[in-house]
C-alpha cells in the first residue's frame, strides 16, 4: 500500500471509519519516528500502554478521553496532546473520533 501523501489533504480525510473498530494507517515510518492517523468507532479504546518516545497526539475531528498515568484529558477536534515517553497512557473514544499521533524519537534521551 502506497501511504505517501503527495498533495494537500484533511486529516480527517486520509482514513474511513469501521463499525466496531480502530482502524490506523502508518504515513511515516522512520528510525527517527513515527506518523500515524486512527480512526475509532465510538466507544472503541486503546489499552493502556507505554510508548518509547514522546507522542504528540492531534484530533482530527471528533471527541476522546485520553488517560496519562492518573491524569483524565477530554479532546476535541483542534486540540494537541503530549503523551510522554515511557508514562502509560490509554485512549478512548466518546464519540467517533480521529487522531493523527506523531512519535519522535529525541536523541539523546
Amino acid at each position: 500500500m502506497d501511504n505517501s501523501i503527495d498533495n494537500p489533504e484533511a486529516i480527517s480525510e486520509l482514513l474511513d471509519y469501521q463499525d466496531g473498530s480502530v482502524v490506523s494507517r502508518t504515513l511515516v515510518k522512520d528510525k527517527a519516528g513515527t506518523v500515524t492517523v486512527f480512526a475509532f468507532d465510538a466507544g472503541e479504546s486503546l489499552s493502556e500502554h507505554t510508548a518509547p518516545y514522546d507522542t504528540l497526539l492531534m484530533v482530527a475531528e471528533g471527541a476522546a478521553r485520553v488517560t496519562i498515568a492518573t491524569d483524565v484529558h477530554n479532546v476535541t477536534t483542534g486540540q494537541i496532546l503530549r503523551l510522554p515517553a515511557k508514562v502509560p497512557h490509554a485512549v478512548h473514544a466518546v464519540e467517533r473520533f480521529k487522531m493523527l499521533l506523531v512519535m519522535i524519537r529525541v536523541t539523546g534521551k
